[in-house]
């Protein structure tokens, strides 16, 4: 019975599940007729447009030759009235000459016909017959003005759907990750067609940020981040924090008729250190939020030293930092004192790493660099234990910058920066403070690692803040092949 029961059980389990899907299935199909239906509507009046914008073409072209051919026209007809008029004149003016002449011809006096024919003479050499062309102003002829739309009566009769463009093809060579960007180069479809029309007007780029590696199945569930109108092969996508083990790109060609499939996606790997801050070992007076720690006094007796042995036990935190990973220590006690002391979350034990920090505005004191983490008692300060290393600045009274390490600090001349980049390579032993707004190597120390290290930050009055998910910045190849002599702390 129990046995019959089970299987019923996963008989009405699989039909639910097989409901459910056909309910999606149904909702997708009527998703998708709805879209059809309004594309449809949508594509038609893209066309009706195309067919109004051509015919208002063809008027405004007919109507200016129209209008040409009418000027012309005028222009003709003007200069031709003006030749008949003028040659109507001189007709009139010449039958009346020789009129005259005929009735001198019968004059028998010989002065008045010497006088009558000097008077011809001078009106024949001033008469208009003979002092106008009879060559024609302007012709009949109009051929000039006729047009043949014959060539494009021809591609009308041939017009045609613009094809949708076909899935651009990534080429992996060309794409890399830099400076937290990541470079994406394509090679069209059609790049060797000569059909104008087949060619991509500008391309779509997708990504996305992922712990795995996924296929184009896979694609379609993925919360996609869009860039359009990109017109070049390549493009480099800036300020990214590689907060993922994956950055996954897709491309898809434009044309004016629509945007075609996506290219297959393309999973490129990033190496980056991402770290959070470890609310759990946060001293009292520092206040945890995401990527940034406010000092906040709130008159507690664990910041006075002298009430070391008498500070309540209740007031240590037993809430786990929720990034803390499983080998860290669990229900950590906070630091205390004069400490102002929170970890990173997240240990180092190989590879090399990147981070920054940026001082909040009305800071006065901090301190950044790495440590053991159980080398650290709960009222050590950071660089006065041989367990911790750090660039320690002050602009309390007076502006100084120095690195501490094992109780000892060294002095260094140069300005208060405003953003400060750590290099740790746990390997190589080599830890480097930068400048990174001007790209000057602060101090260097070359260590021996024995322990696994974690991120250290201290700060007391203002706050800071931190960028995690930082790749090694390619300038930091420039430092790392100078001479350390700056490391006089190291172990």
């Amino acid at each position: 019975m129990d046995a019959q029961k089970e299987a019923l059980q996963r008989i009405i389990t699989t039909l639910a599940n097989k409901n459910e899907e056909l309910q999606n299935f149904l909702e997708t199909v009527d998703l998708t007729l709805t879209g059809l239906q309004a594309e449809s509507c949508r594509v038609m009046s893209d066309l009706e447009a195309e067919i109004e914008q051509l015919r208002s073409t063809l008027e405004e072209k007919g109507a200016e030759l129209c209008t040409a051919i009418k000027e012309e026209q005028q222009r003709k007809e003007a200069e031709l009235q003006s030749q008949l008029m003028e040659g109507k004149m001189a007709l009139s003016s010449c039958l009346e000459l020789l009129e005259f002449s005929n009735q001198t011809l019968k004059i028998t006096n010989e002065e008045e016909f010497l006088q009558a024919a000097k008077q011809i003479k001078e009106r024949v050499t001033m008469a208009p017959a003979f002092r106008l062309t009879t060559r024609l102003a302007a012709s009949d002829s109009m051929s000039r003005f006729t047009v043949d739309f014959s060539v494009e009566r021809a591609e009308l009769q041939t017009l045609h759907f613009l094809p949708v463009p076909k899935p651009p093809q990534i080429d992996v060579s060309g794409c890399f990750l830099r400076d937290n960007g990541a470079t994406v180069a394509w090679r069209p479809c059609c790049a060797s067609t000569a059909n104008a029309d087949d060619r991509a007007h500008c391309y779509t780029l997708e990504f996305c940020k992922t712990d795995r590696n996924i296929t184009a199945r896979a694609a379609g569930e993925m919360s996609w981040e869009r860039i359009d109108d990109i017109q070049e092969t390549e493009f480099t996508i800036t300020g990214l924090k590689f907060d993922s083990l994956y950055v996954v790109i897709r491309v898809r060609a434009r044309n004016k008729a629509a945007a075609g499939d996506f290219s297959e996606p393309v999973a490129l790997e990033t190496k980056a250190f991402n770290f959070s801050f470890d609310e759990a070992t946060a001293h009292p007076e520092l206040k945890v939020q995401g990527d940034t720690v406010t000092w906040e006094p709130q008159g507690v007796k664990g910041h006075n030293p002298r009430l070391k042995g008498k500070e309540n036990k209740s007031s240590r935190s037993s809430t786990p930092s929720p990034n803390k990973r499983a080998g860290s220590q669990s229900g950590r006690e906070r630091f205390a004192g004069d400490s102002y002391t929170v970890l990173g979350d997240q240990g180092m034990s190989g590879g090399c790493h990147y981070w920054e920090l940026r001082p909040l505005a009305d800071w006065k004191s901090l301190s950044v660099g790495v440590a053991y983490r159980s080398s650290l008692g709960r009222f050590d300060q950071l660089g006065k234990s041989t367990g911790s290393w750090c660039l320690h600045a002050t602009q309390w009274l007076q502006s100084s910058l120095a690195a501490k390490h094992s109780n000892r600090a060294k002095p260094l001349d140069w300005p208060l920066p405003q953003r400060i980049g750590i290099y740790c390579d746990c390997d190589n032993g080599d830890l480097l403070f930068i400048d990174v707004d001007r790209l000057h190597l602060l101090h260097s120390f070359k260590i021996k690692f024995t322990q696994p290290l974690v991120p250290a930050f201290s700060v007391w009055c203002g706050g800071i803040t931190i960028a995690t998910g930082l790749q090694v910045p390619s300038f930091m190849g420039n430092f790392l092949s100078t001479n350390r002599s700056l490391s006089n702390l190291s172990q």
